[in-house]
Parts: structure tokens; sequence; C-alpha cells
């Protein structure tokens, strides 16, 4: 368990880390074109990399489980059997698509390592990555609610009041 908090937290800094990118590179974008009137051409893209592996990143390694699309309203009103089979219908269509969409995701990144970014000359290789990141990151994630679900974790009903 303390494995698992260490690496909640590590994910959280990458995550905080990439937005705190984005921020400064957005607020430099801002003061060069308009304080300066001299636009930096490399703020533009690097400000859309930074934003593509801030959203991948998290979707994958911070936001929990239940922040996802979820069906309160159905989930709330079945029973815990019913609720139980839900769960692990919905992880093995996620995680098992996933699965499957694994190795052409990875495919497809590997494959555009010979194109790159124009202005900083980034590999599109590691422009998209965090995709692969995410497509393992929910096979992971799905097979962890499924041994939980088997287990009769996580199936109590939710309010939700905001």
């Amino acid at each position: 368990m303390k494995l698992l908090s260490t690496l909640q937290a590590g994910a959280r800094a990458i995550g905080g880390g990439l937005f705190l990118s984005l921020f400064i590179v957005f607020i430099l974008q801002i003061t060069a074109r308009f304080g300066f009137n001299k636009p930096l051409p490399w703020t533009d893209e690097a400000a859309v990399v930074l934003y593509v592996w801030v959203i991948l990143w998290s979707a994958a390694t911070v936001v929990p489980e239940r922040e996802h699309v979820v069906f309160d309203l159905l989930w709330n009103m079945a029973g815990k059997r019913t609720r139980q089979v839900m769960r692990i219908v919905g992880n093995l269509m996620v995680g098992g698509l996933s699965a499957v969409a694994v190795p052409a995701t990875w495919d497809y990144v590997h494959f555009m390592q010979r194109e790159s970014t124009p202005v900083l000359g980034i590999s599109f290789m590691w422009v998209f990555m965090p995709f692969v990141i995410l497509m393992a990151a929910l096979v992971l994630r799905s097979a962890w609610a499924i041994w939980g679900a088997v287990r009769g974790h996580g199936l109590e009903a939710e309010l939700h009041l905001s």
C-alpha cells in the first residue's frame, strides 16, 4: 500500500510539473506577444505539446476511477449484486478494448518517431507517448477494478450533491 501511495504521489508531482510548465510557457507567450510585441514561435508549439501531455497523463494516472464517466442514477438504483456485475462488465469492456488497442497504439506512436515538430524538432513519438501510457493505464486500472469488484469492494451506492 505504501508503494501505491508513493506511485500516486509521484504521478501527481509529474502532472503538477507538466501543468506548471504549461502555465510558465503560456505566461512567456503572452508576455512576449503583448508585452514586447515579439512573439516566440516555440511557445505555441510547446504549449500544444504540454497540453497533450497534461490531459493524457492526468487521465491515465491522476484522475480517480470514480471521477470518470459513470451513470450515478443507474448505479444508485441497482442492488449490490447488480453493481458488481455492472462494474465487472464495464471494466472488461474498457480494459479489453484498451488491451486490444495497445499494440496498434504503440505501432503508430513508434512510427511517428520519423516526424518531428516544426519549431522545436521534438519527435512526434514523444509528443504522442502519453497516449500509450493512457492505454496501458486503462488496462491496469480495469484489471484492478475487476479484482476489487470480485472481492466486493467499491460497490456501495454514492450520493453526489454537487
